[in-house]
């Protein structure tokens, strides 16, 4: 996105790859059955959500409690774990978007776990 207006979370790789997961998430509930609206697709949306969220609001704020958001959208990245296999279960999605989902939920787990040592390290 172009702006002329930047915050400096925007520019954090795990950010931009936690919004691709939501909008991949998005795309995926599109097909989910009606009467999944406000259970499983609404639950996994959030979840995928929550995580560039949680990274944004941390982002700003004492390292500390940076490290403790960066738990809370590593949590809700494991959420989404558990979305992604009960709409495989479900047959919402198939075991490739699951895999899919898995691989992405992995990558953006191992950035936030690395992001909260080099933030530890910084205020020991």
């Amino acid at each position: 996105m172009n702006s002329k207006y930047h915050f400096k979370f925007e520019e954090l790789t795990m950010y931009q790859k936690a919004l691709d997961f939501a909008d991949l998430v998005n795309d995926q509930i599109k097909e989910f059955p009606k009467e999944e609206t406000y259970r499983l697709a609404s639950q996994f949306i959030r979840s995928a959500d929550s995580i560039a969220l949680n990274i944004a609001e941390g982002s700003s704020s004492t390292k500390p409690n940076f490290n403790r958001y960066l738990q809370m959208a590593w949590d809700s990245a494991h959420e989404c774990v558990v979305c992604s296999t009960k709409a495989r279960r479900r047959k919402f999605i198939d075991k490739n978007t699951d895999e899919r989902n898995r691989e992405h939920i992995t990558e953006l787990s191992k950035m936030i776990t690395s992001y909260k040592k080099y933030l530890s390290t910084k205020f020991k």
